[in-house]
């Protein structure tokens, strides 16, 4: 046994000579203020560290008096840094605030993200991409949207076939006609937010071919029977499928409607069967114009008075070369009058891209065809 332990035989505990012998005030490794404790508080803890030997350098240090001289030579500001007993804990490591700040000043600089993608409201069911339609109409934007000069060109080629059919007689006429049913009764239904609409799609071009053959069976000469005779029988059936239908009240209603509309455009069209021949491929060549006229980047007016003109002057020109003569540009100028409303309507209400290659392309056709059959029974004879 060493000679520190040789002056305190077992049985007597050295006495604190201060209140200090074992606290002092400042910073501990806790990093909080240790406030003075009594000298009777204190003895307990100086008993318990006495009792058991130190096997760490506290053998080679000198005894108290020692410590309270070192201390009192010590400033105040030293204590924040006094040698802390082998027992404490050291503070972890702190991570480098100035480092990190630096990091981030050098760092380039990245442009902000970019628009993520738009959702409706949270539902029940999740959320659902709002479509070009309502993100439009939430931003104020005009829900006419022209088809523009591509659909404009096929519309003017598909003119030009049925005009060039109806020289050829009126057999041939059937081909380009079936092509300009089929895109009516597509081009309706997407118009009207349905898609897919088989069922109806098919019962409308069904309707239009029924007619094709019921003007063929009739003659020209009965032509308007067999367009309301047929009209009639498919708004029956349409009715009766309707109610056939187990889906909801108002679901039924709008395919009702959607389906008469576009059954009755198709069979309209089948007036290019009746009317005359000269009245067909001039009117044909108005719509052509017309459409092509429209197209262009011209101010709204501007562009249906320029319109309007073009197909005024294709029925004189096409007049001229037929026996229809000065009277082709009264049919020219209806022509292309309907041409501009068929537009009109497939420009409506956002229309997206196929819309506008279906009810763009064969709307102006369609919406003509009464007019041609119309004028063209009065200036053709």
């Amino acid at each position: 046994m060493s000679d520190q332990y040789q002056q305190y035989p077992y049985g007597q505990q050295p006495q604190p000579q201060e209140p200090y012998t074992q606290t002092w005030d400042g910073q501990t490794w806790d990093t909080q203020y240790q406030p003075q404790t009594d000298a009777q508080q204190q003895q307990p803890q100086a008993q318990a560290g006495w009792d058991q030997p130190q096997q760490t350098g506290w053998d080679q240090q000198p005894q108290q008096g020692g410590w309270e001289q070192q201390y009192a030579q010590q400033p105040q500001a030293d204590l924040d840094t006094a040698y802390l007993p082998p027992q404490s804990y050291p503070l972890p490591p702190e991570a480098p605030a100035p480092v990190q700040a630096q990091a981030q000043a050098q760092a380039p600089y990245e442009p902000p993200p970019g628009p993520a993608p738009s959702y409706s409201a949270p539902t029940t069911t999740g959320n659902q991409r709002i479509t070009d339609a309502q993100r439009a109409r939430a931003e104020g934007r005009s829900p006419i949207i022209a088809p523009g000069m591509q659909p404009a060109g096929i519309t003017a080629v598909l003119a030009v076939l049925i005009a060039a059919a109806a020289a050829v007689g009126r057999p041939a006429v059937v081909v380009p006609l079936l092509a300009l049913q089929a895109l009516t009764a597509a081009g309706w239904f997407r118009l009207n937010g349905m898609w897919p609409a088989r069922q109806g799609i098919a019962l409308a071009f069904a309707g239009g071919i029924v007619a094709d053959i019921a003007l063929f069976a009739a003659g020209a000469e009965n032509g308007p029977a067999a367009i309301i005779g047929t009209l009639g029988v498919w708004v029956l059936l349409t009715v009766v499928i309707q109610l056939r239908s187990h889906a909801g009240a108002d679901e039924r209603m709008q395919g009702l409607m959607a389906t008469v509309a576009s059954s009755a455009l198709a069979i309209l069209a089948a007036g290019f069967l009746a009317a005359p021949t000269d009245a067909v491929t001039l009117g044909a060549i108005a719509v052509a114009v017309a459409a092509v006229a429209r197209a262009l980047p011209l101010p709204g007016i501007a562009s249906v008075v320029v319109a309007l003109l073009a197909a005024t002057g294709a029925g004189i020109a096409a007049g001229g070369m037929t026996d229809i003569g000065s009277s082709g540009a009264l049919l020219g100028f209806a022509a292309g009058g309907c041409a501009l409303i068929g537009l009109r309507v497939a420009s409506y209400d956002y229309p997206s891209r196929f819309v506008h290659m279906t009810a763009g392309v064969a709307l102006p056709l369609t919406a003509a065809a009464p007019a041609i059959y119309l004028i063209g029974r009065v200036v053709g004879g």
